[in-house]
C-alpha cells in the first residue's frame, strides 16, 4: 500500500502503487497475492455450541446447587420421596429456563451473506467471473449497475458511476463516484469521491476499479470486527436474578444453620431429625416457584407484545425495555421509510399535492388537473420524468413483499409520479425511442436524454439541480405553451423552489428541448449544444416521508420521560428538518455534531455535549459505539433503533438494540434484542409501556410469593426455638410454592398496565426488583398469613382435648405411616392439614391485595383478570384434591377436614385483604409518616395502593 491516502493518487499513480496494469494482474501473480493476503472473506469466530454448558449452567448456579445437597440429605435420612421431588424441581426449572432463554448468536455469519458469490475482474486483460473469495488487491474489478461490490477498491474509469453506501452510512441516497484524485482532507474514507467498498451496490452506471483492501482490511470487515468485539450486556433482570440467587442461597444457609444449631444443641433433637429440619427450613427460604413464574410472565409478556408487532429474543430484555431512559435512532429507514416519494410538483405555473408513499404507484394529484393546457404541462413533466431516467420499479414478490426499485432511489420516485399521472412507462418508451444520454455530472448537477419524434425530429429531457436547469431556460410552459422566460416568472420559480427546500423536500427540475435537424452522427450530441435555449417543464420536490407512527410514538415516550437521539450518517440539516416534524427537538436551536467533531472530543467533553439536545450528523459506526457507551457511562439505559449494517455494533453494546423487520438487514436483525417485525415505529411506545408493566408485575406476584415463603419458615423455626410440633412439612411446602401458589402468581404477572404507566419517568438504573419496600410488605403480609394459619392449627388441637390440648403440642418425629396408628399422630396431622389449607386460603386474600401497588389508589375492576379468578379456582380445587384424594393425601400427609373447619378457613382471605386494605387507607390519609415503612421508596415511583 502507498503512504500517502488512495484516493489522492492519480490514475497512473494506482496502478504503480498497487502494482498492477490495465489489463489486471497475471493469474501467477494472482496466485501469489492469495496466498499472501489470504481469502477474501471475513474471518469470523464462530461460536462454539456449547448448549449442554448452558444447561448445566442453569442447574448448577447456588440456589441449585443448595437443593441438590438438601436432596441429598433428605435421602440419606431416610426420606427418599422428599429427596427426588426436591431434585425434580431442580430438573424441571433448569429445563425450563434453558430451553426458554437459549438464543443462537448468528450476528456475525449473516455478514457474510451480503458479499456476492462471484464478481467480474480482468486478469491477463480478459474479463472473468472470479468468486469473491479469489479477489485480491491489485485485481481489476469490472462493475456495472445492480452489481454488489466484492472488496474496497479504486476507481480509475467510470461512466455515471453512482453507488449505494447504505450498509455502510444507512443513507441509501447513491454516491455519486469519480476516477479524479481527491485532496480533502476533511473527508473519511467512505466519503471519498473515488473508493468504492465492500458490501456496497451500484446504482447507476459502469466503472472500472482496483481493489487495495480485501476481506478483514475493508471498511466492512472493520464493522464485523466492531460487531464481534462488542460483548452482548447482560439484562438488568439477569443481573437482578443472580443477585436474588445468590441472597437466597446465603440467606437459606443461615437460617438453616441457625435452625439445625438451635434444634440441636438448644432443644436437644436428634442430630438426623434436625437435619431434617433444617432442609425443611432451605426449601422454604428458596423461591422454588419464582423462577418458573418470572419465565412464564416475561414468555407472556413476550406473547403480547409479538401480538402487536414487536418480538422480543431475549425474554429478560422484557424488562429491561421498561427502563430505558435514552433512545438513539437511526434517520433514513427507520424514522423514515426508505423511500423517497414526490409530495410537491411545480407545473404550468400551477402546484399540486400528491398522495401516496413510497414505490408503489398508486395515488392522486390535488388539486385536480384541470383544462384546457394544465393537463398537458403536467404530463409532458411526467414524461419527462420517465424518459431522462434510468431506474427500474421492481413490483412485490414472495420473497420481496412492497415495491422496490433498481437504480437511483430519486429516479425511482420520478417513476412512480409518472406512473400516479397515468403516463405508461412501455407506451412512452415506444413512443419517445432513447437515442443518446448525457449522464448525470457533479459539476454539470444535470442529466440528459435525447429521443426520436416521428418524421425525424429529435427532443431532449433534462433533469438536474433548480438552479442550475434553470440557467439554461428561455422559455416556461404554460397552458400548454411555451412562453418567454421573463425575469418575474424566474425569480417566482427559484421562490418556490426555495419554499420546498425549506420543507427538507428535495428538488428536481426538468426541461426539454425541441432540437434542430442535424446534419452529423450522434457524434454532434456534445453538452453545448443539447443543453441550451431549454423550455422550463417544472419542479419535482420529494422526501423520504417519516413513517405516520413515528410522531406519535415520540410523544408518547416524551411524556414518559424517555429521551430521544437522532445518529445518523446523513447531513445535520436534513436530519434537524425531519427531527422538527416529527417533534423530536424540544429546543429551537439544537446542536448539530458530526463525526469529524466528535473524534475531536475528549470522553469529559463529550460527556458534557450529552447534557444538552443535540443532532449527530456523518456519523460512522464506531462514533455510534462511543456515544452509545457515553449515555450508558451517565447512567442511562440506552436502546438503539437501526435497520443496516452500521448500526449493528451499536444494536449489541446498547441495553436494548431494536432492528426493524422488513427493511432492516439480516445484520441489524441478528444482532438485535427486539425486531419490529411489521417496521411499525410506534410499537417502541407499546414496548416501553409493557416493559414498565412487567416490572409492576414483577413486584406484584414477587411480594405474594414471598408472603408464603414467610409463613412457609416460621413454623420451622418455632420448631427450631421451641421444640414444637412442625406445622408445615417440607412436601407441603414445594407443593406450594410449586403448587397453588404458581398460577395465582402468574396471573399476577399478567395485570394490565396502570393507567398512569407511561406518565412517570424511568426507574433510576440502580433500582433493584426487589428492594425493601418489596422485603418489608412481604414480610407484612406473611406475618399476617402466619397468624391467620397458626390459629387454624392451634384451634384443631384444642377442639381435640380442650382440657389438655397444650400437652399434645410435643414434637414429633415418627413417619406418616407411623402417625396415623396414634390419636396424637392423627390430631397432628389433622393439625398440619389445617395449616396447609391454611396457607392456601391466606394467600387467596394476599393475590387481590396484591394486584394494586399505587400510592394514590388505582382502580383494577374486581373481574378484569379473568385468568386470576381462574387461578384462584385451580389453587382452591389443587388443595381439596391434596386433601381428598387418598394417593395424594399419602405423599402430602393429609388428613381430611371436617366441613365445619372450612367456615374458619373461608374467612382467612376476607381478614388478610380487609387488614392490607385498612393499612393501605391509613398511608393515602398520612398516618403512616416516617417514611411508610411498610412501602416501597417513594423515588421507584411503586408504592402502594
Amino acid at each position: 500500500m502507498p503512504s500517502a491516502p488512495i484516493s489522492s493518487l492519480r490514475v497512473s499513480e494506482v496502478f504503480a502503487a498497487l502494482e498492477t496494469s490495465p489489463q489486471g494482474l497475471s493469474q501467477e501473480e494472482a496466485v501469489s497475492r492469495l496466498s499472501l493476503y489470504g481469502a477474501n472473506r471475513l474471518h469470523i469466530e464462530k461460536p462454539v455450541s456449547l448448549e449442554y454448558r448452558r444447561l448445566l449452567d442453569q442447574a448448577t448456579h447456588p440456589m441449585a446447587l443448595l437443593l441438590w445437597a438438601a436432596g441429598l440429605i433428605a435421602i440419606i435420612g431416610g426420606r427418599p420421596v422428599l429427596g427426588l421431588v426436591i431434585w425434580m424441581v431442580v430438573l424441571v426449572n433448569a429445563v425450563f429456563s434453558f430451553l426458554q432463554e437459549y438464543r443462537a448468536e448468528r450476528a456475525i455469519s449473516s455478514l457474510e451473506k451480503l458479499l456476492p458469490d462471484f464478481t467480474r475482474a480482468l486478469r491477463d486483460g480478459a474479463e472473468l467471473s472470479l468468486p469473491s473469495s479469489e479477489i485480491v488487491p491489485g485485481d481489476i474489478l469490472v462493475l456495472a449497475e445492480g452489481d454488489n461490490i466484492p472488496a474496497d477498491a479504486r476507481v480509475v474509469q467510470e461512466y455515471g458511476l453512482r453507488v449505494n453506501n447504505a450498509t455502510l452510512t444507512g443513507e441509501a441516497m447513491p454516491a455519486r463516484k469519480t476516477a479524479e484524485p481527491s485532496l480533502r482532507q476533511d473527508l473519511t474514507e467512505v466519503e471519498q469521491i473515488n473508493l468504492v467498498f465492500a458490501g456496497t451496490s451500484v446504482a447507476s452506471g459502469t466503472a472500472r476499479a482496483i481493489v487495495y483492501a480485501t476481506g478483514s482490511l475493508t471498511q466492512f470487515g472493520r464493522i464485523a470486527r466492531l460487531t464481534q468485539e462488542t460483548p452482548e450486556r447482560k439484562s438488568r433482570l439477569q443481573e437482578e436474578m443472580q443477585r436474588i440467587t445468590r441472597l437466597f442461597t446465603i440467606l437459606a444457609l443461615i437460617v438453616g444453620g441457625m435452625a439445625f444449631a438451635l434444634g440441636f444443641w438448644h432443644e436437644r433433637i436428634y442430630w438426623l431429625s434436625a437435619f431434617l429440619l433444617a432442609i425443611g427450613v432451605v426449601v422454604a427460604v428458596i423461591p422454588e416457584g419464582l423462577v418458573p413464574t418470572l419465565t412464564l410472565t416475561l414468555a407472556i409478556a413476550v406473547q403480547r407484545l409479538a401480538k402487536r408487532g414487536v418480538l422480543v429474543k431475549n425474554l429478560s430484555m422484557v424488562e429491561t425495555l421498561g427502563t430505558t431512559s435514552v433512545i438513539c435512532t437511526d434517520k433514513s429507514g427507520t424514522l423514515t421509510q426508505n423511500q423517497m416519494t414526490v409530495r410537491e410538483v411545480w407545473a404550468g405555473n400551477r402546484r399540486y399535492s400528491v398522495s401516496g408513499a413510497g414505490y408503489e404507484p398508486k395515488g392522486d394529484f390535488f388539486p385536480a388537473i384541470d383544462p384546457p393546457g394544465g393537463r398537458d404541462d403536467l404530463r409532458i413533466l411526467l414524461q419527462a420524468a420517465v424518459l431522462c431516467n434510468n431506474s427500474r420499479l421492481l413490483p412485490p414478490t414472495p420473497e420481496r413483499r412492497r415495491w422496490s426499485y433498481l437504480g437511483d432511489q430519486t429516479e425511482a420516485a420520478l417513476r412512480v409520479l409518472a406512473a400516479k399521472g397515468k403516463v405508461v412507462d412501455e407506451e412512452i418508451q415506444k413512443e419517445y425511442p432513447r437515442i443518446h444520454e448525457l449522464p448525470f455530472d457533479a459539476r454539470r448537477k444535470r442529466m440528459s436524454t435525447v429521443h426520436r419524434l416521428p418524421e425525424n425530429q429529435e427532443i431532449v429531457f433534462v433533469k438536474g439541480a433548480p438552479r442550475e436547469v434553470l440557467q439554461l431556460c428561455t422559455s416556461v410552459r404554460i397552458r400548454g405553451q411555451d412562453v418567454p422566460l421573463d425575469s418575474q416568472m424566474r425569480s417566482q420559480i427559484l421562490s418556490t423552489n426555495d419554499e420546498y427546500a425549506r420543507k427538507a423536500l428535495r428538488v428536481l427540475a426538468l426541461a426539454y428541448r425541441t432540437l434542430p435537424p442535424r446534419t452529423g452522427a450522434g457524434s454532434d450530441f456534445s453538452v453545448e449544444w443539447v443543453e441550451r435555449e431549454l423550455t422550463f417543464l417544472g419542479l419535482a420536490a420529494m422526501m423520504d416521508p417519516p413513517r405516520p407512527e413515528v410522531a406519535d410514538a415520540i410523544k408518547r415516550c416524551r411524556e414518559a420521560g424517555v429521551q430521544w437521539v437522532m445518529i445518523t450518517g446523513d447531513y445535520g440539516l436534513t436530519a434537524d428538518s425531519l427531527a422538527r416534524r416529527i417533534g423530536m427537538l424540544s429546543t429551537p436551536n439544537p446542536r448539530i455534531l458530526t463525526g469529524a467533531e466528535l473524534e475531536q472530543m475528549s470522553d469529559a467533553q463529550l460527556q458534557l455535549v450529552l447534557k444538552q439536545e443535540v443532532i449527530f450528523a456523518r456519523m460512522a459506526p464506531e462514533h455510534k459505539l462511543r456515544l452509545v457507551a457515553a449515555f450508558q457511562a451517565n447512567g442511562d439505559v440506552v436502546a438503539v433503533i437501526g435497520d443496516g449494517v452500521n448500526d449493528a455494533p451499536a444494536l449489541r453494546k446498547a441495553d436494548i438494540g431494536i432492528a426493524m423487520g422488513i427493511g432492516g438487514t439480516d445484520v441489524a436483525r441478528e444482532s438485535a434484542d427486539v425486531i419490529l417485525t411489521n417496521d411499525n415505529f410506534g410499537a417502541v411506545a407499546d414496548a416501553v409501556e409493557e416493559g414498565r408493566t412487567v416490572f409492576d408485575n414483577l413486584r406484584k406476584f414477587a411480594t405474594y410469593i414471598f408472603a408464603s415463603n414467610v409463613v412457609e419458615v416460621i413454623p420451622l423455626l418455632a420448631t427450631a426455638l421451641f421444640n414444637l410440633p412442625l406445622a408445615l412439612t417440607v412436601t407441603q411446602i414445594l407443593a406450594i410454592d410449586l403448587g397453588t401458589d404458581l398460577l395465582p402468581a402468574l396471573a399476577l404477572g399478567t395485570e394490565r398496565p396502570e393507567p398512569d404507566v407511561m406518565a412517570r419517568p424511568p426507574r433510576k438504573k440502580g433500582q433493584p426488583l426487589l428492594d425493601r419496600g418489596v422485603g418489608l410488605r412481604s414480610l407484612w403480609l406473611g406475618l399476617i398469613e402466619a397468624g391467620l394459619c397458626f390459629s387454624g392449627f392451634l384451634f384443631v388441637y384444642y377442639r381435640e382435648d380442650p382440657i389438655h390440648w397444650q400437652a399434645l403440642l410435643a414434637p414429633i418425629w415418627s413417619s406418616y405411616a407411623e402417625l396415623l396408628k396414634t390419636a396424637a399422630g392423627r390430631t397432628y396431622i389433622l393439625a398440619t392439614t389445617m395449616f396447609h389449607a391454611g396457607v392456601v386460603a391466606s394467600q387467596v386474600g394476599n393475590v387481590f391485595s396484591c394486584r394494586t401497588s399505587r400510592e394514590r389508589g388505582s382502580r383494577v375492576g374486581f373481574l378484569s383478570n379473568r385468568f386470576l379468578l381462574l387461578s384462584v379456582v385451580f389453587e382452591i380445587g389443587l388443595i381439596l384434591s391434596l386433601i381428598y384424594i387418598p394417593p395424594l393425601a399419602s405423599v402430602f400427609e393429609h388428613l381430611p377436614i371436617p366441613a365445619a373447619d372450612w367456615i374458619l378457613l373461608a374467612l382467612y382471605g376476607p381478614i388478610l385483604y380487609l387488614i392490607e386494605k385498612f393499612r393501605k387507607s391509613l398511608v393515602r390519609r398520612g398516618i403512616f409518616t416516617r417514611g411508610r415503612e411498610l412501602l416501597p421508596s417513594p423515588t421507584d415511583r411503586s408504592a402502594e395502593e
